[in-house]
């Protein structure tokens, strides 16, 4: 689930002040003085001030390390649509690329789907990436399309159900596309939370009373591969864990009618390198100390997928007997 409480400016401001330029950081913070001072008196159906919208989405770009201009649009994102500032002005301040993220931004908010069906679907992720010109337009986007599914309990149910339909079938596809793992699994699961809850919540509740059991295999396997990939001498590598999100495992259930108990393959671990040599070594050592799982190896280094993700992906019998899925990437 993602954190329900809000980060403050100065935790945000933390984030990206530890990557960008003093010069930077202080061109950011004028941008949070703007949108504070036109967003004034405002209130977002939560009750809260308006301004810890934006501040949310800014969170949410530079824990991507966005550059400086998206964490601006980020914070002026509404300021055109709902304050008196106009887009000329923001111009005049902030440049030619703040003003065209947030004209984009503002335009792919006017933007009214009628339908979601999958072919339909289809046509507004084109519509959408055709019109934003610049790629930052989408990913400022789906930063204010994820706090918004954060904070989506306020609205009716039959909003909730619609715009849970949209992010499901639009939003979380283009974070795919663009390699945004993290923002399309949180979009899928909020999504999920609201278009079936009584699957979201039974799962989370069977995943949830097995938590402490997967942590402590996530942690045995994790160690178990930096000692197996160790012995290569390659260089730099990073190895980390997580369990599959509510979203992926409801599919499983449901698109091959399995039981919770019988999905075992819960279980992920990323290794990353930095070269493509390292990478096919990093499987080759995990190949040989578990056994693959036949026909679930996939090669997106020889054959990248359209945004230019690169990796190898594999399931294992790991510690246990389990599986596991298993990637190694750039």
């Amino acid at each position: 689930m993602p954190k329900s409480k809000n980060r403050s400016f100065e935790e945000v401001h933390d984030v990206y002040a530890e990557y960008l330029s003093e010069s930077q950081t202080q061109e950011v913070d004028s941008a949070y003085e703007l949108a504070k001072k036109m967003h004034a008196g405002q209130k977002r159906k939560t009750g809260e001030d308006y301004i810890y919208h934006p501040i949310q989405v800014v969170g949410i770009l530079a824990d991507l390390k966005m550059d400086k201009d998206t964490l601006i649009s980020g914070f002026l994102h509404d300021v055109v649509e709902d304050t008196p500032e106009s887009n000329d002005q923001i111009r005049k301040v902030y440049g030619d690329d703040v003003a065209d993220i947030v004209d984009g931004v503002t335009k792919l908010g006017k933007i009214h789907y009628e339908s979601t069906e999958e072919i339909m679907a289809e046509n507004h992720r084109k519509l959408l990436l055709a019109m934003a010109k610049d790629i930052r337009v989408i990913i400022v986007k789906l930063a204010d399309r994820l706090h918004n599914m954060r904070t989506l309990e306020v609205h009716r149910p039959e909003k909730q159900h619609r715009i849970a339909s949209e992010t499901l079938d639009i939003y979380a596809p283009l974070a795919h596309r663009l390699g945004l793992a993290n923002i399309k699994w949180e979009l899928e699961d909020l999504s999920l939370r609201y278009l079936d809850p009584d699957q979201y919540y039974r799962i989370a509740k069977m995943m949830h009373t097995r938590r402490e059991e997967r942590d402590k295999e996530i942690a045995v396997a994790t160690e178990q591969i930096k000692r197996a990939i160790d012995t290569l001498k390659i260089g730099h590598f990073e190895v980390n864990g997580r369990p599959k999100h509510i979203y992926s495992i409801y599919r499983k259930m449901t698109d091959k009618h399995k039981h919770f108990s019988e999905i075992y393959d819960l279980l992920a671990i990323r290794v990353l390198v930095d070269s493509v040599v390292d990478c096919y070594a990093a499987l080759g050592a995990i190949h040989a100390k578990w056994k693959p799982l036949p026909g679930r190896f996939k090669d997106y280094i020889a054959l990248p997928k359209p945004n230019g993700y690169q990796s190898l992906h594999t399931t294992i019998i790991g510690p246990n007997g389990r599986l596991w899925r298993s990637r190694s990437g750039l």
